[in-house]
């Protein structure tokens, strides 16, 4: 049995939100439970509906968008995937948005399958980090990056294994679960033990805190690419 995709999306601009409606609900495994108008109401309606992931637009009045993802991936245990949304692919803050705790992000002029695509992989716990999205956003990581002190998060590098560090290489460079294991020539289910060590050892909560780690320690740098 399929199980359902609940999803709030919160957007200032009524049509954004319908639009999304529309199309998220026109697929058989995805549901709109909720619509929101700003941060404030994103962070009651979770509350009160419990969605899997917010498609949450980046800039609205009052409480907004990074504020929101802040607050609502913080406390312990918070399960909701964020899905920032954003008009620009190099909007300023899509970089904060992904440090504060959204597992992705998603142009606001995304094609129906994009969409769904991208609610799929947040859903299931994965970054949505395509290696062209990592590209793009690999100015901005290194620009912030480079006032980021670096000695007590180097510290945290130091209790992985070469292998583990190796993954979350490789992570941060926006290879899924399937490539890394391809690119190692191990078993995919050997990357995910990989990954979920990663995690734990540096007490971060997805992969995409993984990659704005890697990036923040200086661990990949652009050169790589």
């Amino acid at each position: 049995m399929t199980t359902t995709i609940r999803v709030l999306i919160a957007d200032d601009q009524m049509m954004v939100r319908q639009g999304f409606t529309v199309l998220l609900n026109a697929e058989p495994d995805i549901e709109v439970v909720g619509q929101a108008v700003d941060g404030a109401d994103a962070i009651d309606q979770v509350a009160e509906l419990a969605p899997d992931v917010v498609l949450m637009d980046i800039r609205m009045p009052g409480v907004g968008g990074i504020e929101a993802t802040r607050r609502l991936t913080e406390p312990a245990g918070a399960t909701v995937k964020i899905l920032v949304l954003t008009t620009f692919d190099l909007d300023e803050y899509v970089y904060e948005a992904l440090r504060a705790g959204a597992s992705g992000f998603l142009l606001k002029d995304a094609s129906a399958d994009e969409l769904a695509h991208a609610v799929r992989v947040v859903a299931a716990g994965d970054a949505l980090l395509a290696p062209n999205i990592t590209k793009r956003l690999i100015g901005e990581f290194s620009r912030v990056s480079a006032a980021v002190p670096r000695g007590p998060l180097r510290e945290r590098v130091g209790d992985l294994t070469e292998r583990e560090t190796e993954v979350l290489t490789l992570i941060a460079q926006g290879l899924s679960n399937a490539e890394i294991a391809a690119r190692l020539v191990v078993a995919e289910q050997t990357v995910k033990t990989h990954v979920s060590r990663i995690l734990f050892k540096l007490g971060l909560r997805d992969r995409t805190q993984a990659a704005v780690f890697a990036y923040e320690t200086g661990l990949v740098r652009p050169s790589a690419f």
